[in-house]
């Protein structure tokens, strides 16, 4: 068996002069492979909570499918090494249903990583109480909560990927030339788009063309969600994720104390892509760049699935209607083109690190296509751009999805 497992080490020094870390791991595929694996750990961590006692630490498990190349989302788990969070100390121990979770998956080609941290693998914010609270779980798609008053972001993990696209995908543009980029620290991303009414909690009022409250708030610019501010809102990548106090991200950083933006372009196509390096984050190509797309149509609202019976009929439709990506996220192909930080520029043709866009410019970029494009503009590499006082084609196609960076950095 070539089964691998990867120990993920962070030190959480802003927060806690503490690492945390998982030891003494073992991972075994039952055998006659019956879909279960066993997998043994524990954890490492000094730092205790006011009262003396251990605190939370929050264990996330990935999987890695090497026949598919990509991720699987590991949900199915038994033993006490499974619950949301555990103490410093162990063994703990975890039963995982591959099958369960992955029914085509061979024992023999996969990867197990293990994380701990302080922050769970989800976000949340309640947009009317402003608390915020982590969970190892994801939105319950059954309870509109998670779309209205509360605000859901992933954990993204550091890695490296081929960002742009290569010469021969369907739809390219001149101006995606592949390069390695490498992201050093963890972040969150919205589980979905900013919606019409986590909008409004936070700005009192409602600017979308085209209404409903689940759906992506749109009719808002780049100076709208962070200011206009020379050495605040309108100055990155200078002055770093400082926003004006009374934009909308200023809001949300008075409000809960940590530190929410706009994804960098390099961050939103990690998340987007979780591992897949076709022009769709489901791990297929287009089919077609002028018709109606099979494969688009399984993950995003675009101009030939406009009538298929999931709302906003020739329009934008409400978030999570289509099939998220490996790490849970939704619509990041079409419904809404979203804001990133960056200024507009040509790409490096060499290996970056931590890239935050051209130092000045005159437009900011654009990622996703829309509900009204045709489908070349939504493939995960796909770029565009305007200015950062305007909204781009009259208004009611662009909107943006919420980051969060609880690290310094």
């Amino acid at each position: 068996m070539r089964l691998k497992t990867l120990l993920w080490l962070v030190a959480l020094m802003p927060l806690a002069w503490c690492e945390v870390k998982v030891t003494n791991v073992e991972v075994k595929p039952r055998w006659p492979w019956n879909g279960k694996v066993d997998i043994t750990y524990s954890i490492e961590c000094d730092e205790v909570d006011d009262e003396g006692k251990p605190k939370d630490v929050y264990v996330d498990f990935t999987g890695i499918d090497h026949d598919r190349n990509r991720e699987i989302r590991m949900k199915s788990f038994t033993g006490d090494g499974a619950s949301e969070t555990v103490k410093a100390g162990g063994p703990y121990t975890v039963t995982w249903d591959a099958v369960k979770d992955e029914p085509a998956i061979n024992s023999s080609a996969f990867e197990v990583k293990i994380h701990a941290s302080f922050w769970g693998l989800y976000m949340v914010v309640d947009l009317k109480k402003w608390t915020v609270r982590y969970s190892a779980d994801g939105p319950n798609l059954d309870d509109d909560t998670c779309r209205t008053t509360e605000l859901w972001l992933r954990k993204i993990m550091p890695g490296t990927y081929t960002m742009g696209s290569p010469s021969n995908e369907l739809g390219r543009d001149s101006d995606e030339t592949q390069h390695e980029v490498t992201l050093t620290k963890m972040f969150y991303i919205g589980v979905f788009e900013c919606t019409q009414k986590q909008w409004e909690l936070v700005m009192g009022s409602n600017p979308s063309l085209l209404k409903g409250d689940m759906r992506p708030v749109e009719c808002v610019s780049y100076n709208m969600i962070r200011g206009t501010g020379s050495t605040a809102g309108a100055g990155w990548p200078t002055y770093g994720h400082t926003v004006d106090a009374s934009s909308f991200m200023g809001i949300l950083q008075e409000k809960t104390g940590l530190t929410f933006d706009l994804p960098t372009e390099a961050k939103w196509e990690y998340a987007c892509r979780a591992g897949t390096t076709t022009a769709l984050n489901s791990g297929k190509d287009l089919t077609s760049t002028g018709s109606s797309c099979p494969n688009m149509n399984e993950v995003g609202r675009y101009p030939y699935n406009q009538n298929d019976g999931k709302g906003g009929y020739t329009e934008h439709t409400k978030v999570g209607n289509y099939l998220p990506n490996a790490w849970g996220l939704y619509d990041m192909h079409g419904n809404v083109w979203e804001w990133c930080l960056d200024w507009w520029g040509d790409y490096p043709t060499s290996a970056v690190t931590d890239p935050q866009g051209p130092n000045v410019g005159s437009t900011r970029v654009l990622r996703s296509g829309n509900w009204n494009f045709p489908v070349r503009y939504c493939r995960s590499a796909d770029r565009d751009y305007d200015y950062p006082k305007l909204w781009y084609y009259s208004g009611c196609y662009v909107g943006f999805r919420v980051a969060c960076w609880p690290l310094a950095q």
